[in-house]
């Protein structure tokens, strides 16, 4: 049965959760729209759509929605040449395709902020896949892109941990019933992280690989 190694993108392999937050703020705030930073930071891992949602609720008027993702894209774009990744994260996607896990990246992101991500990583060699936004029709926490992330590993979810930074990477985990491992990189709380269902929470990349071999990839 192949495994499949399952990671999140943004906060979790590349320290640019702040720079979404920041985006965000200023897209809402071109809008007239006043939402505190932290309630944004929350709210990152969500599809587009579902962050607003989850940031101005339900019965907002929606027909703005495309205008502000296509102002946190454009001013997020502005990042794209110089992304910064976390110490190590290419040495742990490396370190686990020699290791026999087929590599596959599930990102809320769009395509397009994918292949900035990944120039970023700088570690196409170690990648099996990679899945963006635009791949399935809904986002986490549902378990969909965890799921179109197996087919692509052509893998079980019982053979497969996904690590995220999110509350939402876990919650897709547990409902994919996939084994999630959460990291803090992010900045969400290790209790928030285990609540949601992460098996074992680590510092960063650099503190996964360092303890790969008593880590859930281990087992």
């Amino acid at each position: 049965m192949n495994r499949a190694a399952l990671f999140d993108v943004d906060g979790t392999l590349a320290d640019t959760n702040h720079l979404h937050v920041t985006c965000w703020w200023e897209a809402l705030r071109q809008a007239g729209h006043t939402v505190p930073m932290h309630s944004v930071h929350r709210a990152l891992g969500l599809p587009g759509d579902d962050l607003i949602t989850q940031l101005l609720g339900d019965d907002r008027d929606k027909s703005e929605d495309d205008n502000l993702s296509t102002a946190h894209d454009t001013l997020y774009g502005t990042y794209f040449d110089r992304l910064p990744s976390f110490d190590r994260a290419a040495d742990l996607l490396r370190e686990l395709d020699r290791s026999g896990w087929p590599v596959v990246l599930v990102t809320s992101a769009n395509s397009m902020e994918l292949a900035a991500l990944k120039r970023a990583i700088d570690a196409d060699d170690a990648l099996t896949a990679a899945a963006s936004s635009d791949d399935v029709s809904e986002g986490k926490p549902a378990p969909d892109p965890v799921h179109h992330a197996l087919d692509l590993a052509g893998a079980a979810a019982s053979h497969a941990v996904f690590v995220g930074d999110s509350v939402w990477d876990m919650k897709a985990a547990v409902r994919a019933g996939v084994t999630g491992v959460g990291l803090l990189c992010g900045g969400i709380p290790r209790a928030d992280l285990t609540e949601a269902g992460a098996r074992a929470v680590y510092r960063d990349p650099a503190d996964l690989l360092e303890h790969l071999d008593s880590s859930p990839f281990a087992r």
